[in-house]
């Protein structure tokens, strides 16, 4: 596909087959997401990847339990009998979680991180994988004891929780509105 292509091509797959991402597909697009701009050149990325379904499934619980503990939302309450069932998974059941985090809490550093997180999917997307940033997780995974076991150092903070798999089904495309031009001064 050419670029124009992946970019209208990419979705947020919820779907997966069992079938896990390699070692080599992985650092294939975490080399493509350390291609993202930064801020003054920071770099400020560091990447967590989990593929234990165990941990992934622990996590998923853990997060939610913290968005039904939370104060309701418009968000939370329109999800929450999703939340509820137990057989749920936050990560659509994929066989791998890719976490870009930030060395630290610096004014730019959400930015930077969603930035890589852009090349990380538009890469998957043109290699027949399928994304998802999982917000429903970050809370979860700025845990203390989950950052540990991430081994994300704890001035640190996880920022774009992305799952990566195999999708199951072809996901349709969805309907984008026009640009808003708010203002075009020439």
């Amino acid at each position: 596909m050419n670029f124009n292509d992946v970019i209208s091509a990419r979705r947020a797959v919820r779907s997966f087959t069992p079938k896990k991402v390699d070692d080599p597909t992985i650092r294939a697009l975490l080399r493509a997401a350390v291609q993202a701009p930064s801020a003054m050149n920071a770099q400020p990325w560091h990447f967590a990847i989990v593929q234990d379904t165990s941990k992934l499934k622990r996590y998923s619980d853990r997060a939610k339990a913290l968005l039904l503990d939370a104060p309701p939302d418009a968000k939370s309450t329109h999800y929450e009998q999703m939340l509820r069932d137990a057989h749920f998974n936050v990560f659509y059941d994929a066989t791998t979680l890719i976490v870009i985090c930030g060395k630290d809490r610096s004014p730019y550093i959400e930015a930077d991180c969603w930035l890589a997180a852009q090349n990380l999917m538009l890469a998957a997307c043109d290699m027949g994988l399928g994304t998802c940033p999982i917000g429903f997780a970050i809370r979860a995974l700025n845990n203390r004891d989950i950052k540990e076991e991430l081994q994300i150092p704890l001035p640190g903070v996880a920022v774009a929780p992305i799952i990566v798999g195999y999708p199951s089904a072809p996901v349709a495309p969805v309907a984008r509105a026009e640009p808003h031009v708010l203002s075009w001064a020439r």
